[in-house]
């Protein structure tokens, strides 16, 4: 699925998103972890946008963060009109209703004391969504709906495989009946012949509710099946963000690139450059001046002006690129 969606008011803006934790230890202070060091981004009504990177650049933060599962450093994310960093705490329970997340690890994201019904109805309780006579039936709706049998509300979480876990934790999540899911590398945990079931269902929901996604994923194959559109990060800061046929198709930053290099190649025939980066990510505590990929950076223009100017996004062609030399 690629393409982009131009809408004149985005569903979520997120602008200059900062997220620091106090670092050192009990009795000292160490410089601040930039966890998220001034990320922008829209996601429009009905699109998915993915967010892509290796471990620890930050996209899990992104996404706990917009939602104020983490209270921000700085920035603004402006959510159907609203800035959800500015809601008090009421104003911010009723938001939630509209914002959901499906968690990663779907065998301790359900609470193993609680029935599947009782989980999925919480939400429907908590926000008055139904009288509770008719919480039985809507709970049964919702289990039908991501592909399971409306018997299992009354089992509790050890009783389920992993796929079906993650069903009932999308079930739960569209219980209060959302307009936006951040999903948190859903299908990571899972075999491949699941994940392409549970990305099934999600693209199906998508259609059938006109759904949101922020899609949270370090496997490119698994976006370019769901996304339409593409946001790369790395230590913290987007470098490539495009449609995704675009970003993924023509790669024009060179962490992006290696990135793709390292997608397995189905063709046996067929031979791909693999790309290795030098040495290891650099400390989000301790980022490197100017552009923060130039110490593991092998593009032929690289120069000294990388160490010393930090790029910005800028348009090339359909996407934006955060490099200095990427023509």
């Amino acid at each position: 699925m690629s393409g982009e969606r131009e809408l004149a008011q985005p569903l979520l803006d997120v602008r200059n998103l900062v997220k620091h934790y106090e670092g050192g230890g009990m009795f000292r202070k160490g410089p601040a972890v930039r966890a998220v060091d001034g990320v922008s981004f829209t996601v429009g009504r009905g699109e998915t946008l993915a967010l892509v990177g290796e471990s620890g650049c930050g996209k899990s933060t992104v996404g706990r963060t917009i939602l104020r599962l983490m209270e921000p450093t700085g920035g603004e994310a402006i959510f159907e009109g609203r800035n959800v960093f500015q809601l008090e705490r009421e104003e911010l329970r009723a938001s939630r209703r509209r914002m959901q997340i499906v968690f990663q690890d779907p065998y301790s994201s359900l609470n193993p004391r609680m029935t599947i019904g009782d989980s999925i109805a919480e939400g429907i309780e908590i926000h008055g969504l139904a009288p509770k006579r008719e919480i039985p039936a809507r709970v049964a709706a919702l289990l039908e709906e991501v592909g399971l049998d409306r018997e299992y509300a009354a089992r509790y979480p050890h009783e389920f495989s992993g796929g079906q876990r993650q069903r009932i934790g999308i079930a739960r999540a569209l219980a209060v009946e959302p307009a936006f899911l951040v999903c948190d590398e859903p299908v990571s945990a899972l075999d491949v012949s699941v994940q392409a079931q549970v990305l099934n269902l999600l693209m199906d929901l998508q259609a059938r509710r006109g759904l949101s996604y922020l899609f949270i994923a370090h496997d490119l194959a698994v976006v370019r099946q769901i996304a339409h559109r593409v946001a790369v990060m790395y230590l913290g800061r987007i470098v490539e963000t495009g449609p995704t046929d675009e970003v993924l198709g023509r790669p024009r930053h060179p962490y992006t690139q290696a990135l793709l290099s390292a997608v397995p190649e189905p063709d046996p025939v067929s031979k791909r450059l693999r790309i290795v980066l030098a040495g290891d990510p650099p400390s989000p505590s301790n980022p490197p001046t100017g552009c923060h990929f130039h110490p593991r950076c092998f593009h032929p223009a690289k120069d000294s002006r990388c160490s010393t100017e930090g790029p910005v996004l800028r348009t090339i062609g359909s996407s934006e690129v955060a490099c200095h030399y990427a023509e």
